[in-house]
C-alpha cells in the first residue's frame, strides 16, 4: 500500500522556519522524483520544488528560491524540505509528491497546513 505521510507543518511569524517531512513507504523509492506542491486557499496547486532520485538535481518555484530547500534520503524513504525566510504568501497546505519517472504516475500525501502570521 502506497503512503505518503507529511509532518511539519504549523503557526510561524513572518521570517521564522520549518522543515517538513514526508515519509514514502509501498513503493520504490528512488524510481520516483520526489517533490513538494502547495495549494492556497481559493488558489490552484502549485509546484514548490521536486528532487530527482539520484542526482542534485532540484527545482523550485521562483518565489521560494533561495529560501527553501529540498532533500531526500534514499537509504530512509524520506523527502524534506526547509523553509526559511517566511512570508504570510507562504500559507498553503503542503503535499509530498512522488512521480514516477518511467510512468508519470503519481502519488499524493495527505497534506499539512503551514501558516505564517503575526
Amino acid at each position: 500500500q502506497v503512503q505518503l505521510v507529511e509532518s511539519g507543518g504549523g503557526l510561524v511569524q513572518p521570517g521564522g522556519s520549518l522543515r517538513l517531512s514526508c515519509k514514502a513507504s509501498g513503493f520504490t523509492f528512488t524510481n520516483y522524483v520526489m517533490g513538494w506542491y502547495r495549494q492556497a486557499p481559493g488558489a490552484e496547486r502549485e509546484l514548490v520544488a521536486t528532487m530527482e532520485p539520484y542526482t542534485t538535481a532540484r527545482n523550485y518555484l521562483d518565489s521560494v528560491r533561495g529560501r527553501f530547500t529540498i532533500s531526500r534520503d534514499n537509504a530512509a524513504n524520506t523527502v524534506d524540505l526547509s523553509m526559511n525566510s517566511l512570508e504570510p504568501e507562504d500559507t498553503a497546505v503542503y503535499y509530498c509528491n512522488a512521480r514516477n519517472r518511467y510512468t508519470g504516475y503519481l502519488h499524493w500525501g495527505q497534506g499539512t497546513q503551514v501558516t505564517v502570521s503575526s
